[in-house]
């Protein structure tokens, strides 16, 4: 499996464990039931155990990461209710990227030409002004380009051009999209 790195078990270590029980607790305790205005609250608890998070973004109260020490958010950028992000490797978010609701955002996977079917990883990266729609499926060591518009309830596992429409399981190219810049003021120009 090209670009993805094993980790089996030997590699899930007690470290991680009481990291990740330390998280769910956080998680559930502070992230979770916050008001849904309170993003910079939000975006604290996510930095506290490690996230990169540029301000403004916009973290929703329901959404679920599994490892926030691999989510990386620049500003403007948005991940949704109900979004599952198992962020077991790199999750990276550019400048004014929706993540939709439902949506699950997935680093790993297991090799199944292997016997023993060890964990593989490979990183996402969703590049600016890309819009992941409802109940999308992304898969591991998927790179979504510039401006790429995932239609809902598509299945992407493979890299994506910039400016493109995708659509369908698996996903397929059903269109192209203007491409844009945006001013010193953020807005599209």
């Amino acid at each position: 499996m090209t670009g993805r790195t094993p980790l089996g078990p030997a590699r899930v270590s007690a470290a991680l464990k009481l990291r990740r029980a330390c998280w769910n607790v956080a998680w559930l305790l502070l992230y979770r039931f916050s008001p849904t205005p309170l993003f910079a609250w939000r975006r604290l608890v996510l930095r506290t155990f490690g996230a990169r998070i540029g301000a403004p973004a916009w973290p929703y109260p329901r959404v679920r990461v599994w490892a926030p020490w691999n989510l990386s958010m620049a500003p403007y950028s948005c991940l949704a209710n109900d979004v599952d992000c198992y962020c077991v490797a790199a999750v990276s978010l550019a400048e004014h990227v929706t993540v939709s609701q439902y949506s699950y955002l997935c680093t790993a996977s297991h090799d199944v030409r292997d016997p023993a079917m060890p964990l593989v990883v490979a990183p996402i990266r969703i590049e600016r002004d890309a819009w992941i729609a409802a109940d999308v499926f992304v898969g591991p060591g998927v790179r979504v380009g510039t401006g790429a518009v995932i239609a809902a309830r598509a299945t992407i596992t493979r890299d994506i051009a910039p400016w493109s429409i995708q659509a369908g399981n698996p996903a397929r190219e059903i269109g192209t999209r203007p491409s844009f810049e945006r001013g010193p003021d953020g807005a599209p120009c």
